[in-house]
């Protein structure tokens, strides 16, 4: 079996059942353990008023990652939240493909910003943000709706915009500038050296 760089004596335990972002993990070679957040995420948006983009995804990515900390003392703890904003508006996962259909009409022909919080928690305090930005291709509803209905409900219901760059999604956009990581939620080369800094990567 390959080695892990990871020095640690537990695993590294992600405040997420996301199984993008412990992909992500896992494919650097890191053992990964997962929990679940105790957080309201609505709520606590909505108390976070006047918040930048960037800002309120810091804010939630500490919250979840302080949430599994506060259960498991001792232990090395990953939140990640993402924000997806156009214009200064944040958008969320659309509740029904009716909404993604609407969601991706404000995007079409349009830059949107994708910014994803890391926050460290337990033995590594940090946190940071990294943003991506994604040009997206003028859709009319045609294509619109043969994108959602290739993509499926759950698909296009489990990603905020509506779309996952890594499945059928990537056929939206015409650029991607920033890491793929970061637009997959979780950015790794930062995460990574802060991890290495505090002495938990071995190279």
């Amino acid at each position: 079996m390959p080695r892990s760089p990871w020095t640690g004596p537990e695993p590294l335990l992600l405040a997420s059942t996301s199984p993008t972002r412990r992909l992500l993990l896992e494919s650097a070679a890191l053992p990964v353990e997962t929990a679940s957040p105790d957080v309201d995420e609505r709520a606590l948006e909505a108390d976070s008023l006047g918040l930048s983009p960037p800002d309120l995804a810091l804010r939630l990515a500490r919250a979840k990652a302080d949430s599994v900390a506060a259960r498991y003392p001792g232990r090395v703890v990953v939140g990640a939240d993402q924000v997806l904003e156009l214009d200064g508006a944040v958008f969320h996962k659309p509740a029904d493909a009716a909404q993604a259909r609407a969601q991706l009409t404000r995007l079409s022909g349009r830059t949107h910003a994708l910014h994803a919080a890391v926050a460290l928690a337990g033995p590594v305090r940090d946190a940071f943000v990294e943003t991506a930005r994604l040009r997206m291709r003028p859709l009319d509803a045609r294509a619109i709706a043969a994108y959602v209905d290739c993509a499926g409900t759950d698909r296009v219901r489990s990603s905020v915009g509506g779309y996952q760059l890594e499945g059928p999604g990537i056929h939206l956009f015409e650029s991607v500038a920033g890491d793929h990581s970061t637009v997959l939620g979780l950015p790794l080369l930062p995460l990574l050296a802060r991890l290495r800094a505090a002495g938990y990567l071995d190279f």
